[in-house]
């Protein structure tokens, strides 16, 4: 996960984005939305274990999976990020998907605690 500026941040989201969390059942639309949301996940996620360790990018179809792996206070995440942009190449649609349960468990505890930092 890259440390973006929110400035780059921004340049790479649609203002019709929508973002949908392995924790939280309905999906968060709109830029503001989408970019609290990204920008705590790269606070929580983004630290020095993280690694895209496999990526399917389908140009024809402006499509992405990005598996990842991390260590989060000593579980194992993996996850699969699933980005679609569009013709102007900003991000459309971002689903993130976690496994196992625990790591779901310590991903939704981590974010809530972000969001409620960026919410004061």
């Amino acid at each position: 996960m890259e440390n973006k500026s929110p400035g780059e941040l921004s340049a790479q989201i649609a203002d019709d984005a929508v973002f949908h969390s392995p924790v939280v059942h309905t999906p968060q639309a709109g830029k503001p939305l989408v970019m609290a949301y990204l920008s705590a996940a790269d606070n929580v996620l983004g630290n020095d274990s993280f690694r895209y360790v496999r990526e399917i990018v389908d140009e024809s179809v402006n499509m992405a999976m990005l598996e990842f792996t991390l260590e989060l206070d000593g579980i194992q995440v993996n996850g699969v990020d699933i980005i679609s942009w569009n013709d102007e190449g900003k991000i459309q649609d971002f689903k993130v998907m976690v496994r196992p349960l625990k790591a779901i468990n310590k991903v939704w505890e981590e974010m809530g605690k972000m969001l409620e930092t960026m919410k004061g």
